[in-house]
């Protein structure tokens, strides 16, 4: 078993050496079966290999959220914008008319709300691959508390998760949570990240980081970053911008869209960021102009 002792200080991620790709776009997935590869494929652009993920997963732990309070009225305008929809069960089902061909990522797991003080314990499985399947999902996300006391729990919910989705063609998406006492750094995003890929998550959620590029570097399937608490929309852009020019595989932005000024307006300027190549001031522009 290897320790956490003698190991070289540093470490070189070889940042001017490009994945390898064998025949299929998306990083790390070139030996996955045809199905999971199609479905990968509906969540990331074959032309900027590339994601914008809507995240409105937040009443699950949150109740009514500013922006959200009428998901039938707030999220189907933002459809044609982003390339994936992340939520839970019940509000697809509720809210999102099913003639939609967006790909739909389905968050698989509960945990403890913001009534409790812990939110990083209580987590649990709210469905399972079968679910999963009748929502017609392209991919599972799974909440993982890595250095909390929820570890443990929350990284069998995601191989469970994982190995059920891989007998079905479903990807899984592991989500890195930060809970109160961890620091979001370099060195917990590149063991958070890393330890998530190795257990077999197809896509990792995390966060921007300072050295962002290394841990892009370090993780062997696409990162999308959270687009985290709300700010304003150029430091959003900012974000997305930096994320992606440094190996993020796109964002999943919730609050920083639904809560903009304009959430149609700025869910186009993310997708002018992550797919067009747009730099941070383009974007801001072209939000402005169009606003």
């Amino acid at each position: 078993m290897a320790d956490n002792e003698g190991f070289k200080a540093s470490k070189d991620y070889h940042l001017d050496v490009l994945p390898k790709q064998e025949g299929f776009y998306v990083k790390g997935l070139d030996h996955c079966d045809w199905g999971m590869k199609n479905r990968l494929s509906r969540m990331f652009s074959p032309r900027s290999g590339n994601t914008v993920m809507l995240a409105f997963d937040h009443g699950y732990i949150m109740g009514s959220t500013a922006g959200l309070e009428r998901l039938d009225l707030a999220i189907p305008p933002l459809i044609e914008e982003v390339d994936v929809l992340m939520a839970m069960r019940g509000a697809l089902r509720s809210c999102i008319p099913p003639q939609m061909d967006k790909a739909v990522c389905m968050r698989v797991t509960y945990d403890a709300s913001v009534a409790k003080e812990d939110m990083t314990v209580g987590s649990g499985l709210s469905a399972d691959v079968q679910n999963a399947v009748m929502m017609n999902a392209c991919c599972m996300a799974v909440q993982t508390f890595i250095g909390s006391e929820g570890e443990s729990a929350s990284l069998e919910n995601l191989c469970r998760t994982i190995d059920a989705g891989t007998r079905f063609g479903i990807p899984t998406l592991g989500v890195v949570a930060v809970g109160k006492q961890m620091a979001r750094d370099t060195k917990f995003f590149l063991l958070a990240t890393r330890i998530l890929a190795e257990m077999g998550a197809h896509v990792v959620k995390s966060y921007y980081c300072e050295d962002f590029e290394k841990v892009a570097a370090a993780c062997p399937v696409p990162i999308v970053i959270a687009g985290g608490k709300k700010v304003p929309e150029d430091e959003a852009l900012n974000m997305a911008y930096r994320a992606v020019s440094e190996g993020a595989r796109g964002v999943d932005m919730g609050r920083n869209i639904f809560q903009a000024e304009n959430p149609k307006m700025m869910a186009r300027a993310v997708g002018k960021v992550v797919h067009e190549g747009f730099t941070d001031r383009q974007a801001y522009e072209f939000y402005c102009d169009m606003k």
